[in-house]
């Protein structure tokens, strides 16, 4: 590997794995669109949001799924402090249990999907995206969405981009002065212009989306 920057995995492509990656992307994405440069204006540095691989960080996706950030971080601090964050905790957990730190019925039954699921997650490392997030949405209760975040953060994936966010539609909305907020097809179409750096323009949203609406984008 040349250098941090041209980090790159045969099959599954750049990988971001430092500031100096992000860095990069965003010089990148302001170059070809100068919005982009605005909106780094605006926000400063941009966070490496690097992640462990794993379980965890997937059941914490769950956790993340159709609540507020702040409600997920706290359930996900219980989850931690009564060590269900494995998989066989989950497993072995009862119902009462898994609800009492704050899952729903429907979690609950996503969280000991993924825990039967028995995900090779090293090989995940090495095959493309695409490949990533089919394998990964057969849990049921992980959709595209999270496959998406994990591909990101976890695996550090440079051109990923979380179409259906919500966050990043009406960031994109915003910062493209759009008449309204785009659907996920879109989106699509917007994002397809900052390839290779999907990844570092999704950040460069959530930041924005921040700033400009004093709420946090994405935990």
């Amino acid at each position: 590997m040349a250098s941090e920057q041209q980090t790159l995995i045969p099959g599954a492509g750049r990988i971001i794995v430092s500031d100096a990656c992000v860095q990069e992307g965003a010089e990148w994405l302001s170059q070809h669109d100068e919005r982009f440069a605005r909106a780094l204006e605006a926000t400063g540095p941009l966070p490496l949001r690097r992640k462990p691989e794993g379980f965890a960080q997937l059941l914490s996706a769950i956790v993340s799924q159709q609540v507020s950030v702040a409600s997920a971080n706290a359930i996900w601090s219980r989850m931690k402090a009564a060590g269900l964050t494995g998989p066989r905790k989950i497993k072995w957990a009862s119902d009462d249990a898994l609800r009492a730190v704050g899952l729903s019925r429907q979690k609950i039954r996503y969280a000991r999907a993924l825990a039967d699921a028995r995900i090779d997650f090293k090989s995940l490392r090495e095959i493309p995206d695409e490949q990533v997030i089919a394998t990964l949405v057969q849990v049921p209760g992980i959709g595209v969405w999270t496959a998406e975040i994990y591909a990101m953060f976890s695996l550090g994936r440079a051109d990923v981009f979380a179409h259906g966010d919500l966050a990043l539609q009406e960031a994109a909305r915003d910062l493209f002065d759009l008449t309204e907020r785009p659907k996920e097809r879109e989106m699509r179409q917007l994002a397809e212009a900052w390839s290779p750096w999907r990844s570092v323009a999704a950040r460069i949203l959530w930041a924005y989306y921040r700033v400009a609406k004093d709420r946090e984008g994405i935990r």
